[in-house]
């Protein structure tokens, strides 16, 4: 069997709470929800801007999925939280703007795409993915 180990990365936000930043079983990565924090100063950036927080946000994730040794390009499933449904098109367009030039494969991520509160009220948006490493 293979042995779970929790994935850390300094290029991410570190977890607020009691979860780690993303765990791997053999090529199975689950990266936990992110935002559009800077990793180093743990700042929430880019308040009232939906897709600089979209950005931001992947950024994470794919530094954390990085961290796992897997690629972006190994995502097969990206959840999206929004709190507001009329901020959808912004991030829709920055959200496939990220993901189609990290994704050389041309297969993007399955995606699902929640409205919903978060945690803080700075939060536009929340993202987690799923990774299966091709070994």
């Amino acid at each position: 069997m293979s042995e779970k180990i929790a994935v850390r990365t300094t290029d991410a936000p570190a977890p607020a709470h009691t979860f780690s930043q993303g765990v791997r079983k053999g090529p199975f990565v689950q990266v936990s929800g992110q935002g559009p924090v800077d990793p180093a100063t743990g700042e929430y950036l880019h308040p009232g801007d939906v897709a600089a927080q979209t950005t931001r946000t992947l950024r994470n994730v794919a530094a954390i999925v990085q961290a796992s040794g897997a690629t972006f390009d190994d995502v097969v499933m990206l959840r999206v939280y929004l709190t507001e449904q009329n901020d959808f098109a912004a991030m829709n367009d920055a959200y496939g703007a990220f993901v189609r030039e990290h994704t050389p494969s041309g297969v993007l991520p399955c995606r699902t795409t929640v409205f919903t509160g978060l945690p803080r009220p700075e939060m536009l948006v929340e993202i987690d993915a799923v990774a299966i490493i091709s070994e």
